[in-house]
């Protein structure tokens, strides 16, 4: 049997699964669901929700991975018990990695595109409406937004097919610690324009009384959204990087540090986006408007804006190319497992396979617009509600009883594997908020996912 490759450091295993969880919505979902729902307050409310809701299921992930010494296509296999069908949800978990892709490969491709438009100068002089013309014009050019995401995923994937350790380890290292030092870079000028204070202030000084503007349940299952899905939990696109890692460190410790990595690139967008937005008199929005009509009119109006737009858009793509490289990962390691193909072969199929599977998505903002799945929503809307509102949540779910069951994996196991080594041990007092009480947690979270659509 082939030998199974490790990462060459503690310290890249941390970046990568951090690159893994870091995505766009830390930079447009989380400043923005924090400044409506009272800045620090809602800061405070939303770690809470991280430390005692994600922070266990990835602990979980990894040890998965680690104990199996698989991809999610052969772990629970090699865990659970003689006879029972826990390996089946290998095929919606490979599912949800390529629906991820399928939508996430174009948005990449839209910041690179808006990384050169912006050093060239593309948005000189042009006024909101004619950003917004931009976007409109970028998104519903097939043949631009082809070429971009074809680039994204053989990008990508030509990355992967370098080896864990030369591929996927080296530039995942490049990619995150350029990714961090341009975020310093951005907030620190963010933080010198003029009246930049009062956009500091609205994002961070804690306002307990904006807690009780909405309704408290709204306020809440704001903060549990975003504290369950910024991880990626509940594909194996976490555990996949657990395969890789040594039994030298105990699981908790690791998992706190990707956290923590993870939730410094969500603030640090915020200190970037609300004192920016504050210092021209612009209303931050979420969404796609806010990234691409809105920032690009504030980079306008800025000194050497040029510079500080192209520097925003490289820190996006950046963010994104990361989160694909470690999906990319996953899906070629699945494919190794499953079939014991070369990881050459492996990334040559998948990446035509993702090229074209993506293509449904780019072509809903043009030829195929007028295909409106999920009640007037676009094919992108119907991909990301399919993985974000039904795969990632069910598949938490499932990590989680394979883990604390008896009929899985169990806790027993769990648990000796969570701490196996030097670090941070799990607390076995858990147990029965594991089993009976987080279930319960992430299945209101999956109803409320619903809830919207039937209003």
């Amino acid at each position: 049997m082939k030998k199974r490759e490790k990462f060459s450091s503690r310290f890249g295993f941390i970046l990568i699964s951090a690159g893994c969880a870091i995505g766009l919505g830390n930079v447009w979902r989380f400043p923005y669901i924090t400044g409506k729902y009272g800045g620090a307050a809602f800061v405070l409310l939303y770690l809470f929700l991280l430390l005692i809701l994600g922070l266990p299921i990835m602990v979980m992930e990894f040890a998965v991975g680690r104990a199996s010494q698989k991809s999610v296509a052969g772990s629970f296999e090699v865990l659970e018990p003689k006879g029972s069908k826990w390996h089946l949800y290998k095929y919606f978990a490979l599912s949800g990695n390529y629906l991820l892709m399928m939508f996430y490969t174009t948005i990449a491709g839209w910041m690179l595109i808006y990384f050169f438009k912006t050093l060239a100068g593309g948005f000189a002089g042009l006024n909101i409406e004619q950003v917004a013309a931009v976007y409109d014009a970028t998104t519903s050019d097939p043949w631009l937004s082809a070429a971009a995401m074809l680039f994204v995923v053989a990008l990508g994937m030509f990355i992967v097919s370098r080896g864990l350790r030369n591929g996927v380890e080296k530039v995942s290292k490049f990619m995150m610690s350029a990714l961090l030092l341009i975020m310093v870079l951005l907030a620190i000028r963010s933080l010198t324009l003029p009246n930049a204070m009062a956009g500091l202030a609205f994002y961070l000084k804690p306002d307990f009384g904006k807690l009780f503007e909405y309704n408290l349940s709204e306020v809440i299952f704001a903060a549990m959204g975003q504290a369950f899905f910024t991880l990626s939990l509940g594909i194996g696109a976490l555990a996949i990087f657990g395969s890789y890692i040594d039994k030298e460190r105990s699981l908790l410790g690791e998992s706190i540090s990707i956290t923590l990595l993870d939730t410094f690139v969500a603030l640090v967008s915020g200190l970037i986006i609300f004192p920016a937005c504050f210092a021209f008199g612009v209303n931050p929005d979420s969404g796609f408007g806010l990234i691409f009509v809105t920032l690009p009119n504030i980079f306008n109006n800025m000194p050497l804006g040029q510079l500080w737009g192209g520097l925003f858009f490289i820190f996006l793509f950046f963010a994104a190319l990361t989160t694909i490289i470690a999906v990319f990962e996953n899906i070629v390691s699945c494919f190794t497992d499953l079939f014991n193909w070369s990881r050459k072969k492996s990334v040559l199929i998948n990446m035509i396979g993702i090229m074209i599977l993506s293509m449904p998505c780019l072509l809903g903002f043009s030829v195929w617009s007028h295909i409106q799945p999920l009640f007037g929503g676009s094919i992108m809307g119907l991909e990301d509600f399919l993985i974000s509102n039904n795969l990632l949540p069910l598949g938490s779910l499932l990590y989680l009883m394979f883990c604390v069951s008896r009929y899985g994996w169990g806790w027993q196991n769990f648990l000796a594997e969570a701490n196996t080594g030097k670090g941070l041990k799990f607390p076995a007092v858990f147990h029965f908020y594991l089993k009976w009480i987080l279930p319960l947690i992430v299945l209101f979270i999956f109803i409320q996912g619903y809830l919207p659509y039937f209003k």
